[in-house]
């Protein structure tokens, strides 16, 4: 797999230029020079199987790589076991589209500590991430890679470590790193090169290279305070960082081939495809 860019969910230019629903997405991307697109079931998976079908026709007709971003109320380190059972659940529901729109990765958020021990917390959502492989291979729906996400509070379950180490333990967990949260979450803490590929090393060392290389990623510009991210910037933004000049320059260095994700607040199209062209600079 080359490396692949583009947004999360739909951008504000995207509906100015009279677009109303997602099924024109992969070829407006195309046209503007973009091979990715995060499909957002954050609120609810609420595309039907045909409608699915139909933009995985189109992804695969313009050369766009589909992932999903599942729903933000799953909870995978709840400690009350049906809200964990509901998770399984709802996750499924993200596999099936997936499957059916060709999506081969779903992002899923990593959990919260609430008030118990980050022990604990990484317990329970391995269990739950776990069951959710075990029934979705079950319904044929393997091939999936389910995709924790490195969170932005600090008080969240989802540092870059935690995440790393949940996808050591099955071969269909792959991390979904997403900077601009990992720069909050270290009050700033992404700034050089080498600050990239000092993540990266720790990756490919415990994933193996051929695993780390085809990492999920997620690239904003993240407004934080000491309790870490606060909300979502554009790259014009000249305050908060990460910026994406020295995470593309440690892309390359290392020669990976990450789906990079951009998440920018309305400009995500614009912004993912400044990271192409810069990335095709070097």
């Amino acid at each position: 797999m080359s490396i692949i860019f583009g947004p999360g969910g739909n951008s504000e230019q995207y509906y100015n230029d009279g677009n109303k629903s997602s099924m024109n997405r992969p070829q407006y991307l195309h046209n503007i020079g973009l091979n990715g697109y995060e499909y957002q079931c954050n609120k609810g998976v609420h595309i039907s199987m045909d409608s699915a079908q139909i933009l995985g026709e189109e992804a695969r007709k313009y050369g766009v790589h589909l992932s999903i971003h599942s729903q933000y109320y799953v909870s995978l380190s709840s400690t009350e076991e049906e809200k964990r059972q509901k998770s399984v659940e709802y996750l499924l529901a993200c596999f099936r589209v997936a499957k059916q729109m060709g999506a081969d990765r779903i992002v899923v958020h990593s959990g919260s500590c609430a008030k118990m021990t980050r022990a604990k917390a990484y317990e329970l959502s391995l269990d739950t991430l776990h069951k959710t492989l075990t029934r979705a291979k079950e319904e044929g729906l393997d091939g999936i890679f389910l995709c924790p996400e490195v969170m932005g509070k600090i008080n969240q379950l989802g540092d870059f470590d935690e995440v790393i180490k949940l996808c050591t333990t099955h071969e269909m967990l792959l991390p979904a790193i997403d900077f601009g949260h990992l720069n909050a979450r270290t009050l700033g803490g992404l700034r050089t090169t080498e600050d990239y590929l000092t993540l990266f090393q720790k990756m490919e060392k415990k994933l193996g290279y051929d695993k780390a290389k085809m990492f999920h990623c997620h690239f904003s510009k993240i407004e934080y305070t000491n309790q870490g991210e606060k909300r979502h910037l554009t790259f014009d933004d000249t305050r908060f960082g990460p910026d994406y000049e020295p995470f593309l320059q440690a892309v390359h260095q290392r020669n990976l081939t990450p789906m990079i994700i951009c998440e920018s607040a309305g400009t995500q199209d614009r912004d993912a495809l400044t990271m192409k062209e810069f990335y095709q600079t070097l």
